[in-house]
């Protein structure tokens, strides 16, 4: 749905009705962060269903000792259990066999053993990891269908050895709750990872098996290790799980964790040989005639695993997604940056060249306008800093309803070259509007009522004008009040977004937007567009577009110096790039039907449209899982490696910031604010995107928002 187009009015004072709450703390904002917060839950369910949190390897410089595990479960048999406080355990009979798989289900291989076994009527008994169930129910419901026997692996195959006991029991819970999602049942057969033997029972094991016994599970080992995860080849696989002599044995192979192509058809081998020795196979519960352990679950925890299975449904679902989105976000991010250094670098060169002119002198006065509305703290430093222009101007102040006393202070100041132009309240449009139809000449620079200009300022603005094709030119919009840490961010957003920007789309001939703050137009150029729209939040933007459109052109003036100031909370930040964000999308689907202009109109369309749709939207939209997925690798993965890459990412940036610092001659030393500004300040300004998406998604409306000022900017300019 396209964004609603609405008439832009400055907000009234006094009682805030629903309509014009900040949208800080509107719904929309609450779905934004509930996205995000989404989108951080599926990845974080997806990394615990594909690894585990913590170590997962058994190093040991000597062998532990097993002084407190029972000599009887040392050297007895291969399944363990406590029966009335008291370890005890079975062997499995003579001319047996228990076949046992381990770390499956896999959706290739468990089918193809389970083939195997049905083809020689032979039951297996599957010790199944918990996140490989939940992820592959299918596989788990035709073992238990196949009259096989299920056992626990634990959840992320982690060695129980070395975790806490509310770990230790996550991780059996957990297992049970994909068993009851996937096959209806639960188990009371455990198989711990990297077990093996019993006589590999010690003093660090022992205490899980006894708690997990004393609970009702009988924990098995193996009398006979196949090592098929080698791949060793069909013939050593038969040989390595063929027990000595007549006796019996719990058989180790897997169905899972790499190609088990060789278990396969050493499995077939291996049950012939066996039959023909006279062996019979039966599960590990028969072998140690312990009673079955397969419960049927109903009820509450039913519903609770069939809702795991679901979740991971959904992660393994939504991941593929997420990964082709976080290499998309990265190419762009790269080509973004790329792009904008190197035609910065050209645009600099180009314009500050010794030989480089527009043409002649612009000399002429210009009619600056300053619309104004409740800016008592402001206009005053704003309109003195005009009249210290070193341009010849006139200065209309085109006050919008003010109830603040804004129209008496600018009368106070007593200025021959400022004009008072009032109005009843009509919104930012209407006020530039009424100021141009006033203005006497026939450039016009346009600015806010809280910005205050260098004495060179509006002199540099207008020497493009000197070039009869220029149409409009964007001044370099700078913080004033950086001493604040919202203030400092800004600063570093203006200084390398907007201005390296504006420096690439100049090359580019398709500038989306000429800043509010400091901008100037030809009058005759306006006339061609009709003046400013009200029909978007950002009249700026929506004036720029329309400029190109109709044929003229729009560049940057780099030394055209205006300080604005930066919002003072993080709600007045929400509010304001929550206005700029929504209005850009509002702009653009304005001007859609560019892509079709022809010529030199059509250059926006071709070219600035999509760029401004993949920079300022798409990516910054996709641009958040480079961090999720950062998170996502330093938990999961390899920390070290994951922060690693982010340390370059950053660095790059940090080059990236510095050479924009180096163009606008600004001091290093904000620069230490970078790592932070990443952090805190970029991951609120992607909430803003997505729920400036949300709304423009749903049609919602929004009206044009005034912020607190302090008049900080004025007075510091002033000292």
């Amino acid at each position: 749905m396209a964004p609603t187009v609405t008439r832009a009015r400055h907000a009234q004072p006094g009682r805030l009705s629903a309509a014009r709450r900040p949208a800080f703390f509107g719904p929309r904002a609450v779905v934004a962060l509930l996205a995000l917060l989404g989108l951080v839950g599926v990845m974080l369910f997806d990394g615990y269903l594909n690894a585990e949190l913590g170590d997962d390897d058994r190093v040991r410089e000597n062998a532990a000792p097993s002084g407190k595990v029972p000599e009887r479960i040392l050297n007895g048999g291969s399944t363990v259990w406590i029966n009335k406080g008291k370890a005890r355990s079975r062997p499995v009979p003579r001319k047996t066999i228990a076949l046992t798989f381990d770390d499956g289900p896999d959706p290739r291989w468990t089918p193809k053993i389970l083939a195997v076994l049905e083809k020689y009527d032979v039951p297996g008994t599957f010790f199944v990891v918990g996140s490989m169930t939940a992820r592959y129910p299918g596989a788990v419901w035709d073992i238990v269908e196949g009259g096989n026997e299920i056992g626990v692996h634990t959840f992320t195959h982690v060695d129980l050895s070395y975790q806490s006991a509310d770990r230790v029991e996550r991780e059996m819970a957990q297992t049970q709750l994909a068993l009851a999602g996937a096959a209806g049942v639960n188990t009371s057969l455990f198989r711990a990872p990297y077990s093996s033997t019993p006589d590999a029972i010690d003093d660090f094991s022992w205490p899980v098996y006894r708690r997990l016994g004393a609970r009702g599970y009988t924990s098995a080992f193996v009398d006979t290790d196949s090592e098929d995860w080698q791949n060793p080849g069909v013939e050593k696989i038969v040989q390595n799980a063929t027990p000595k002599g007549a006796k019996g044995a719990s058989v180790l192979f897997h169905d899972s964790g790499g190609d088990r192509t060789q278990t396969v058809t050493a499995l077939a081998s291996y049950i012939e040989k066996m039959k023909a020795r006279g062996y019979t196979f039966t599960t590990v519960s028969d072998a140690s005639r312990r009673p079955s352990p397969h419960r049927p679950v109903t009820g509450v925890p039913l519903w609770q695993g069939r809702a795991l299975v679901a979740a991971t449904a959904v992660a393994e679902f939504a991941m593929p997604p997420l990964v082709v989105g976080l290499t998309v976000a990265g190419l762009a991010v790269l080509g973004r940056s790329v792009l904008m250094l190197v035609l910065a670098r050209r645009h600099h060169r180009q314009r500050n060249g010794r030989g480089f002119r527009w043409g002649t002198e612009v000399v002429e006065p210009v009619s600056v306008i300053v619309p104004a509305y409740n800016e008592k703290e402001c206009i005053a430093g704003t309109v003195a800093s005009l009249a210290r222009s070193t341009h010849p101007v006139e200065i209309i102040v085109v006050d919008d309803g003010s109830t603040d006393g804004t129209p008496e202070i600018v009368e106070a100041l007593a200025l021959r070259n400022v004009r008072l132009v009032r109005q009843r309240n009509a919104g930012k449009a209407a006020a530039l509007n009424r100021g141009i139809a006033h203005a006497r000449w026939g450039i016009v620079v346009m600015m806010d009522g809280d910005t205050v200009f260098e004495p060179e300022t509006i002199r540099t603005l207008v020497q493009p004008f000197a070039d009869p094709s220029v149409g409009a030119v964007a001044g370099n919009a700078k913080v004033g009040n950086r001493r604040t840490v919202i203030g400092a961010w800004q600063h570093i957003e203006y200084v390398t977004g907007f201005n390296l920007d504006r420096r690439m789309y100049d090359l580019l001939r398709c500038m989306p937007t000429i800043p509010g703050a400091v901008g100037a137009f030809r009058r005759r150029a306006l006339a061609d567009t009709g003046g400013l729209s009200e029909d978007t939040l950002a009249e700026d933007t929506d004036v720029t577009i329309a400029l190109q459109r109709a044929g003229w052109r729009v560049v940057y003036a780099e030394h055209a110096v205006a300080w604005t100031e930066a919002p003072g909370s993080m709600r007045e930040l929400w509010r304001q790039r929550y206005r700029w964000s929504y209005g850009t999308m509002q702009a653009l689907w304005k001007h859609r039907r560019s892509v079709f202009d022809r010529g030199q109109a059509g250059r926006f369309g071709r070219v600035g449209l999509p760029l401004v749709v993949l920079f300022q939207i798409l990516t910054p939209l996709l641009a958040p899982l480079i961090d999720l997925f950062t998170l996502y690798a330093a938990i999961f993965i390899d920390p070290l490696k994951s922060l690693a890459a982010w340390g370059l990412v950053l660095a790059v940036q940090l080059l990236s910031t510095a050479y924009a610092f180096r163009l606008d001659r600004e001091k290093y030393r904000y620069l230490l604010m970078l790592p932070l500004q990443q952090i805190v300040y970029r991951q609120l300004m992607y909430l803003v995107l997505i729920h400036s998406c949300i709304t423009a998604a749903t049609g919602g409306r929004m009206r044009w928002q005034k912020l607190k000022r302090t008049g900080e900017v004025g007075a510091l300019r002033a000292g």
